[in-house]
């Protein structure tokens, strides 16, 4: 018998009809005779809803107690599918992620996995049972517990998968695959049957919600397969997996958006070596992940200093900046949150020359100005202002036949 690990986002168990089905999809891989772990999210919007009622308080709650009180969404819903597949008639057993031994460091709200000790999780697929783990959640050391971060349940998921050498793990959402665009913008959006680790790397760090870009990092790692497929139907979705020699003859796979971005620029900064340093390491220690830079070309010795970073986290780094500015003697803090990134993805890109300028002159055609530019081998990143962001994914989209 194989082992396969599933996930199931929130959306897939969105309300009661909703586990039922996800209920019966488990029960049919059991009939087919495969041992299964399924790891589960909270219901729907119950993460988010939690956050509301905390921002109704404060907007700047203490972590640990953010973890104490998110990591009980996925403890519901791992009961509630429990139940579900009992009533169907097959055994089933649901654990908190402390449960089945997941430690993590003490990072909280964004911890990583340390270890799995996955000896309870043996004993009951040895027994028969069907394992129900809480996703997005783990335990310290010292038993506090800890989540791993918005879209945690898929490194839950590959992580098991690793851990259990599980021949397959399935990652199910609200669409079935991976595409070369946001299908809900463009109608033409093509699904791709199979992408390499490294394009889905970049397209879930760039904006596609799809995964999670850490869970990636762990299936790449371990070279561990990724179905991603629709829990509303049963058509095959998208592979992830190593990069084969095809997939170098597609320059562009993807486009990505991201809205969820803030500028933080820093107004005239002392142009000497170490102030660069000085700013991006008081902001890494307190825990902010900064995306692109830019930094203006000085004559004067002074410059101006320009960054993103995701916009939940742009009070924080807006309060950073402003107590360094005055201590390196720079000048104000400009915060903009009407930006967007907008990339294009594709391992391709390494052997056809030309790709960037296709995608600057797609821009320049609907008159949308690029305010910041970043590059990899196998991505390209533009900031542009945000209400030009889905014109301009649209037309890149079309600008690469991508809908062929």
């Amino acid at each position: 018998m194989s082992l396969i690990v599933q996930k199931f986002g929130g959306s897939s168990v969105a309300n009661i009809d909703r586990i039922k089905k996800v209920a019966e999809r488990v029960a049919s891989y059991r009939r087919k005779g495969h041992k299964l772990v399924v790891v589960v999210s909270a219901l729907g919007d119950t993460t988010d809803e939690l956050i509301e009622l905390v921002n109704q308080i404060t907007d700047e709650p203490p972590e640990r107690e953010m973890d104490m009180l998110l990591s009980t969404g996925e403890q519901v819903s791992v009961a509630i599918l429990a139940i579900a597949l009992d009533k169907l008639g097959f055994g089933a057993i649901s654990f908190t992620g402390a449960q089945v031994g997941i430690t993590t460091d003490s990072s909280h709200t964004r911890a990583r996995i340390l270890s799995i000790e996955a000896s309870r999780i043996q004993e009951e697929l040895k027994k028969g049972n069907i394992v129900i783990v809480a996703g997005f959640q783990g335990i310290t050391p010292k038993h506090d517990i800890t989540t791993l971060g918005r879209g945690g349940s898929d490194l839950t998921a590959v992580a098991l998968a690793k851990t259990l050498n599980a021949d397959m793990c399935e990652i199910y959402t609200d669409v079935d695959g991976v595409y070369t665009g946001d299908p809900r913008l463009i109608k033409n959006a093509k699904k791709i049957d199979e992408i390499s680790y490294d394009e889905m790397l970049e397209m879930a760090s760039l904006g596609a919600q799809v995964m999670q870009a850490r869970s990636i990092e762990v299936a790449k790692k371990y070279d561990i397969p990724i179905h991603v497929r629709s829990s509303f139907s049963n058509n095959k979705g998208t592979m992830i997996i190593r990069e084969v020699k095809r997939m170098e003859d597609v320059s562009v796979r993807g486009v990505t958006l991201n809205k969820n971005e803030t500028k933080i620029t820093i107004c005239d900064v002392p142009d000497r070596p170490g102030i660069a340093a000085k700013i991006f390491k008081k902001i890494a220690t307190s825990g902010i992940n900064v995306d692109m830079i830019v930094q203006n070309v000085s004559h004067t010795r002074i410059t101006d200093l320009s960054f993103t970073v995701p916009t939940a986290s742009a009070a924080r780094a807006v309060k950073i900046t402003k107590q360094l500015s005055s201590k390196i003697g720079a000048g104000e803090i400009v915060e903009d949150q009407n930006v967007a990134r907008i990339s294009i993805v594709g391992v391709g890109m390494k052997s056809h020359p030309g790709v960037a300028a296709k995608m600057f002159d797609s821009l320049a055609k609907i008159k949308v100005n690029i305010e910041m530019i970043s590059t990899s081998e196998i991505s390209i990143s533009c900031i542009i202002n945000k209400k030009f962001a889905e014109k301009a994914m649209k037309t890149i989209h079309k600008q690469f036949n991508l809908g062929n």
